[in-house]
């Protein structure tokens, strides 16, 4: 039975579920350090296991004995014996400086250095600084100031079984609180040994690697700094291998705004991560490289990865054409949009220009409804809920997955490809909406990576299927597969339905001094050249 919150160990519980699962389902890529602590954690009494765990969920690795005040818990001192016996945490670190004023108060610091009261914390550390020398333990820095200190030494392994666990390190252990509060609930998805994340301890120490580059480089390190540490050759996991190209774009930006662009034109010309090809077009015009920047823009104008590319393609080939003294080539024009002009009272303060448009527009007979990226997309979620949620390798390795781990990968819809073409069947056999509605009332609340139940209730669902035609919904959904990535976002703001007549539209909308971004511009010409319903209104604020 899962524990609740009323349970005051509860979290100890979901300690123990990880440790048992990650035991059951990845044992085998579990070091002997690894092994052992799983062996060890659960022969410890229940207050040391309790005390460990909380350690593990706080923030840092150093605390304070008196701040650990747990009823359940009892006495630390009398709790963290067990675990000094083992060495998972040390009784009597050494301090550095940035350590010190981080336990400290901005008050103790001023007792203990006898400093000007006058000083912000930060001034503090400053001030401290030229007497900082090596780090040394809290009794040597203060010694008048009584108190017992502890130091986590298991963050890197908890990290690890977090891992294995989750499969990523953006879910932590708020997960299980969540959860067991109702505030998340999750699809349940069969496991086999083929869901794991991890095949084996080389993909588990590489993800690592590449996090902690990753960290490094959100730390503010050099970029050029950290390219011998990632992997110059590609993974043979797809998977990995999208996080290493994922990694190496960023550091190729973050290059290129460090006035590095030759090493940037490198680092994109080996990454065949999306949006990279662009980016290394773009440096080499910087570096007036234009014969290499043509040829590669050309080449990929023949073959674009994306939508995206295609659209930056068209801005930068005329201009590089123009740089190699080449003649202009006809473009082709965009699909003429239907345009909606209007001048209405400014809202008051915090209004969105969005409501105000709707509630102009609305009518009795003619309902208009903020939906922006929810209303397509989760008619499209709940259409397409069994392939979403299909059990296939590597999409699901625990029961806490939100959406499937492969969804951003460039491969997610090719490997469900028969499965998504079962679900758009329906809207050729006329057997979608019942489907959509079926979907909607069994699986109301659950985590979605599409669907977002608060904005499809369903008065707005059973409009949206009285209105769009089945054919229009089949042309939506496929550019949304096309690219589900990016194509989530984009879609227009409103919909305006007028349900006696069958029909609605589609309206973007925009406010004084707004412009239309790329994706909308790309979500609003596949409408108009699919013949779908749609509008851009422009607002401007009438005169007080």
């Amino acid at each position: 039975m899962r524990p609740t919150l009323a349970n005051p160990f509860y979290y100890l519980d979901n300690f123990q579920q990880v440790l048992d699962w990650v035991g059951l389902h990845h044992g085998d890529l579990l070091d002997a350090t690894e092994r052992a602590f799983l062996d060890r954690f659960q022969a410890l009494p229940q207050a040391a296991r309790a005390l460990l765990v909380r350690l593990v969920m706080r923030k840092g690795v150093h605390f304070r004995a008196s701040k650990l005040r747990y009823a359940e818990i009892g006495c630390p001192l009398a709790a963290a014996a067990p675990l000094v016996a083992e060495g998972w945490i040390d009784p009597a670190p050494a301090l550095d400086l940035d350590a010190l004023c981080r336990l400290l108060t901005r008050a103790e610091l001023l007792a203990a250095f006898a400093l000007p009261a006058s000083l912000r914390k930060g001034e503090l550390r400053d001030q401290l600084q030229p007497r900082a020398g090596e780090p040394r333990p809290l009794a040597d820095w203060c010694p008048a100031l009584a108190e017992q200190v502890f130091e986590l030494k298991l963050e890197a392994l908890c990290q690890r079984l977090r891992l294995l666990f989750f499969g990523n390190l953006r879910q932590d252990w708020s997960e299980f609180v969540l959860a067991d509060l109702g505030i998340y609930r999750y699809e349940q998805v069969a496991f086999s040994p083929a869901s794991r994340a991890f095949s084996s301890r080389a993909e588990l120490d590489a993800y690592l690697a590449l996090h902690q580059c990753r960290e490094r480089l959100e730390a503010g390190e050099p970029a050029a700094a950290l390219l011998s540490a990632i992997p110059a050759e590609p993974f043979a996991s797809p998977w990995l291998e999208s996080r290493r190209g994922k990694l190496l774009l960023k550091v190729g930006l973050q290059l290129e705004r460090d006035g590095e662009l030759a090493l940037a034109a490198q680092v994109h010309a080996g990454n065949r991560y999306p949006g990279a090809r662009a980016r290394q077009i773009r440096v080499l015009e910087r570096l007036g490289r234009t014969a290499e920047a043509l040829v590669l823009g050309e080449t990929a104008q023949a073959g674009p990865e994306s939508e995206s590319e295609a659209q930056q393609l068209e801005r930068m080939l005329p201009r590089l054409r123009r740089a190699a003294g080449l003649p202009r080539l006809p473009r082709t024009a965009p699909a003429p949009l239907d345009e909606l002009q209007l001048v209405l009272p400014r809202p008051p303060q915090g209004g969105r220009v969005e409501w105000a448009v709707a509630e102009h527009l609305a009518g009795t007979d003619a309902p208009v409804h903020y939906v922006e990226n929810t209303l397509i997309t989760g008619l499209f979620g709940l259409l397409c809920w069994e392939a979403l949620f299909a059990p296939l390798p590597g999409a699901f390795c625990h029961p806490y997955h939100a959406a499937p781990a492969d969804l951003a990968r460039a491969d997610f819809v090719s490997r469900r490809a028969a499965l998504f073409a079962a679900c758009l069947a329906r809207l050729d056999d006329g057997s979608y909406a019942e489907r959509i509605r079926q979907t909607w009332a069994e699986k109301h609340g659950l985590l979605s990576p599409f669907v977002v139940w608060p904005a499809l209730d369903e008065a707005l669902l059973e409009r949206a299927l009285a209105c769009l035609p089945a054919a229009h919904l089949k042309r939506l959904f496929q550019r949304l597969l096309a690219d589900l990535p990016n194509n989530r976002a984009g879609l227009p703001d409103l919909i305006q339905f007028w349900p006696a007549e069958g029909r609605y539209r589609l309206i973007e909308v925009k406010g004084p001094g707004d412009r239309l971004q790329d994706n909308q511009i790309r979500w609003l010409d596949y409408a108009v050249r699919h013949g779908l319903p749609v509008s851009v209104c422009y607002v401007r604020w009438a005169e007080p």
